[in-house]
């Protein structure tokens, strides 16, 4: 082959890597054009069917303890906190107190902690390995838990993290009696196919219309994360790599930025703690610096709720102050937990010595992630409801 053919295969190819290149970008837009749509259909579907009984209808988790397991579970079986969240904004819409939301929030919060664990298993097979790899993926495990330990009861007592939101909706939105449907271009831009998949659900009968918007929003938030994170890992984790090993060594403030980062540029906290978490079983990492990073994505994960929360049409100020509360409960966590020495030493102390046992006792290991994740949760959801 000639210089010259050389030459022209070398742009051809180049050409065709922009190409897919800009076909996955408008990927990425339609999908999250679907994900705000989801949201704006949960939301209409909630209000349908509970109407002015939508506190009723969630009696059951008035009990803060309740809602927590519900969040805790739900998103041990998704295994994305980005779904759950994105289905409780929509939720909050649509009626659901902000009191029962706020718990939810938090279990998804240790919910999705299940992936980091799971993605540790790989490495079972050398006991060295393992033992890095499990303290790696547990220390978020144990961060969330001493999170929940802390500011439930703060928030069961005080509100806190509801009123600070509030008070923040307010200010971003103006009031709940300022009209914003003729300034909300997402609003504007969904409203079409909002109302076609409203209009084909009319065949049913009430309450099936509203819980048949329900399932074809939750259907389509999971579809559009899915295949969002998909497609963001395929744009970005090359560019996710090349900034984690320039935050290596440079300090935990810059770990926590890299892992907020990379998470809101892949769209997802586990896709985050997966880089991380082979790295520190074959020692790349410490688990000091694996910390940070945990934690950056506890934060990141945040901008899906964000983002849903500029779908709804109604009780916006309810959906954006959810979306809120789950960013201020993990700023305010990192800041306090991470920021006090010996909170900070509660997580690694934790990861540490529950990975030296499961080094030598494989087994618990699986016994962990089985008790914590859905036993116990469901033990205490059972108890909760009689």
């Amino acid at each position: 082959m000639s210089e010259l053919e050389l030459v022209d295969e070398e742009q051809r190819e180049q050409l065709g890597s922009k190409t897919q290149s800009i076909l996955s970008w408008l990927g990425v837009l339609v999908l999250v054009y679907l994900l705000i749509t989801a949201v704006s259909l949960i939301s209409l579907g909630f209000k349908s069917i509970a109407g002015e009984q939508a506190k009723e209808l969630f009696a059951f988790a008035t009990n803060p303890f309740a809602a927590l397991i519900v969040g805790t579970l739900a998103t041990a079986l998704i295994q994305s906190s980005s779904t759950v969240t994105s289905i409780i904004v929509g939720l909050v819409a649509g009626g659901l107190p902000i009191t029962v939301a706020v718990p939810m929030i938090m279990g998804s919060n240790i919910g999705t902690t299940i992936t980091n664990t799971l993605v540790s298993l790989g490495h079972i097979h050398s006991k060295e390995e393992f033992k890095k790899a499990f303290a790696a993926a547990t220390i978020h495990d144990f961060f969330n838990l001493v999170s929940v330990i802390i500011f439930l009861p703060l928030e069961i007592t005080t509100h806190f993290l509801e009123k600070t939101a509030l008070l923040l909706s307010d200010f971003f939105i103006g009031g709940e009696a300022i009209n914003l449907d003729k300034f909300n271009f997402v609003q504007i831009i969904t409203l079409p196919l909002v109302s076609f998949i409203e209009r084909l659900t009319r065949i049913f009968p009430k309450p099936f219309d509203g819980i048949g918007l329900i399932v074809i929003g939750i259907i389509l938030i999971f579809i559009a994360i899915f295949y969002i994170g998909k497609l963001l890992k395929l744009l970005m984790v090359g560019q996710a790599k090349v900034m984690l090993r320039m935050a290596m060594g440079r300090g935990p403030i810059t770990g926590i930025f890299a892992g907020t980062l990379v998470t809101i540029l892949v769209q997802s906290s586990s896709t985050t703690t997966s880089l991380i978490v082979p790295l520190a079983g074959t020692g790349l990492l410490t688990l000091e610096q694996v910390y940070p990073f945990t934690l950056g994505a506890n934060i990141g994960t945040c901008i899906t709720a964000l983002l849903a929360a500029t779908a709804v049409t109604t009780n916006q100020i309810a959906a954006l102050e959810i979306a809120l509360v789950h960013l201020l409960y993990n700023v305010i966590g990192v800041i306090i937990i991470y920021g006090i020495p010996w909170l900070r030493n509660l997580p690694i102390l934790g990861a540490t010595t529950l990975a030296n046992l499961s080094s030598e006792r494989k087994y618990l290991a699986f016994i962990y992630i089985i008790f914590v994740f859905f036993l116990i949760p469901g033990l205490l959801l059972g108890i909760t409801y009689r």
